[in-house]
């Protein structure tokens, strides 16, 4: 038995050494959009705002009282899609702009067609409006109806996109991050996310990725990928039209913001399962056999060398506790920098192997619910098989 330990420890060890060189340097959370101030872009590209929206009255005013305080030099025009709401998103938006009410149009949402989700429909809406509109605009944000935007960040993203090329640039806000679930759990979320598409991986056309609750996308290659008909049934839409893009021969920027932020709170634990059970197999293929190795590969990776660590007090193994305090210190090391990111305590990051085994019962959660018919239940909807 101490020999198999051992192996797996020893695996789990190797697997934590090849994060920390081979793997894009991820673990860095270094690609970031920047809150130093920028140079004036000059040439001012236009720009239409779409925010696909449904059931958001608490948080949209938010949003576009944000989007009105941009320090864009041009004035942007928002286009709401109220995507069937029952609580007065519409009018709650309509309140924000009430001194510039020229600013919003508000696009009430047509039935959903088959074929499509709910969101990536709002979103088509919203942007065969502002097609209308400006025809000519350069650029198109998708931006979540929970999202405050930080003053500089429609400037920064146009900075982002004509310094570097790309066609769609992303970023992930900042999380809500107050409550006890919410600090053991966000940090690793987005440690995940950044360890399944490294960002500088992404940057450098490598991998394709995006955040969806603010993109940035260059309208002719948008349309040059397909537009917005050719992800309709997507559940996860960002990664989705960045593979569009990228196939396309787009480029990708992908960063994180400290800035910018969601201000949609999580209900305790049971809200971040939802969100995460909502789409977790889909990120897998919905495939049995992808489901298993993840998590095979999750215990492994993240329960294996805390064990292994703790393991001296009732095997009396040196070796094992050693390689298992080697992989846990990685394993810390390695996440401490997202932690810090969210300006969390130290003993945060102790509690990753935790979080990492809640996030693999949530994604088997998220199977049982598509084989039963009820995966990506989201806002009222349900997308089943």
């Amino acid at each position: 038995m101490p020999l198999a330990f051992i192996i797996l420890a020893g695996a789990a060890l190797v697997i934590w050494l090849y994060l920390t060189f081979f793997h894009g340097e991820f673990w860095r959370a270094k690609e970031r959009i920047g809150t130093r101030p920028i140079e004036p872009l000059g040439n001012c590209p236009e720009i239409v705002v779409v925010v696909p929206a449904r059931n958001e009255a608490d948080v949209v005013g938010r949003t576009i009282r944000s989007l009105l305080a941009q320090d864009y030099p041009n004035p942007v025009q928002i286009v709401l899609v109220d995507d069937g709401s029952r609580d007065g998103t519409a009018k709650v938006a309509r309140e924000a702009v009430a001194v510039s009410p020229e600013r919003l149009i508000v696009v009430d949402g047509q039935p959903l067609p088959n074929g499509w989700v709910g969101k990536v429909w709002a979103m088509q809406q919203g942007l065969a409006e502002a097609m209308k509109i400006a025809p000519d605009a350069q650029f198109i944000l998708f931006t979540d109806a929970d999202i405050e935007h930080d003053p500089t960040n429609l400037r920064r993203l146009v900075s982002r996109a004509k310094t570097t090329g790309a066609d769609l640039v992303s970023i992930m806000v900042m999380l809500t991050v107050e409550r006890v679930w919410e600090r053991l759990m966000i940090p690793p979320f987005i440690f995940f996310f950044q360890l399944l598409y490294p960002f500088a991986d992404v940057n450098r056309g490598r991998c394709a990725a995006a955040a969806g609750g603010c993109m940035l996308v260059r309208c002719t290659r948008l349309k040059a990928a397909g537009g917005l008909a050719a992800i309709q049934n997507a559940l996860i839409d960002d990664c989705a039209l960045a593979r569009r893009i990228h196939a396309a021969g787009g480029k990708l920027w992908l960063g994180l913001s400290t800035s910018t932020y969601s201000t949609r709170p999580y209900d305790g634990l049971a809200g971040i399962w939802k969100m995460v059970a909502r789409s977790a197999f889909t990120q897998l293929n919905y495939s049995p056999l992808i489901l298993a190795g993840t998590i095979v590969g999750m215990i492994l990776i993240y329960c294996v060398p805390p064990v292994a660590a703790l393991s001296y007090a009732l095997l009396k193994d040196p070796s094992l506790a050693l390689l298992g305090i080697s992989g846990s210190a990685l394993m810390i090391g390695l996440f401490w920098p997202t932690v810090r990111l969210y300006k969390q305590p130290f003993w945060v990051a102790l509690f990753l192997p935790i979080a990492a085994l809640l996030y693999t019962v949530m994604t088997v959660d998220s199977a049982l619910r598509y084989w039963c018919g009820t995966g990506g239940g989201w806002k009222g909807r349900v997308y089943s098989r």
